[in-house]
């Protein structure tokens, strides 16, 4: 279960550090690194002017972008893709999508987040996004698959954080 708590000031602001611009919208800090920094945000569903957010899990811990990155250009959307059944994959985005939607405001009626795993309809987009998904304890097997990729290519940095059990 994700053990969350409001952003404070130094979250913010470290948050911004990591991401190299302020924040766009409101988070709760759901993973940490082990020396204290945000690893994963999760995200309100609409930032402040009313836009929609479809990414609910963010990864802003940099070492692990990185190493995601690379992964990615060596071709890792498609290497998942092939990985995980297409089935399971639309199923992850389903329950992303829920859960999002589910902290909408009650009576939302203006513009709302579309898509599941950040933001996507159908396939892989962003391993980042469905990486930041397993961490905080999401029923992701692209984000599991991210993460055996990461340990067996040597990829993995030794700061990473640990998953939060579901």
């Amino acid at each position: 279960m994700v053990v969350t708590v409001p952003a404070t000031a130094d979250d913010r602001a470290r948050v911004a550090a990591l991401l190299g611009r302020p924040p766009m919208g409101e988070f709760e800090v759901v993973v940490r690194a082990p020396g204290g920094d945000p690893a994963v945000l999760r995200n309100e569903p609409l930032l402040p002017d009313g836009t929609p957010m479809p990414t609910r899990y963010w990864l802003c811990e940099p070492h692990l972008r990185s190493a995601i990155g690379t992964l990615e250009s060596e071709g890792g959307v498609r290497q998942a893709e092939a990985a995980v059944p297409a089935a399971t994959i639309a199923g992850v985005h389903r329950a992303y999508a829920a859960e999002r939607d589910a902290a909408l405001p009650a009576g939302h009626a203006g513009p709302a987040p579309s898509g599941g795993v950040g933001g996507t309809r159908t396939g892989v987009k962003c391993l980042h996004a469905h990486y930041a998904h397993w961490l905080a304890g999401g029923d992701d097997p692209v984000g599991e698959w991210v993460h055996a990729q990461l340990l067996e290519r040597g990829l993995m940095p030794a700061s990473a954080p640990t998953r939060v059990e579901p």
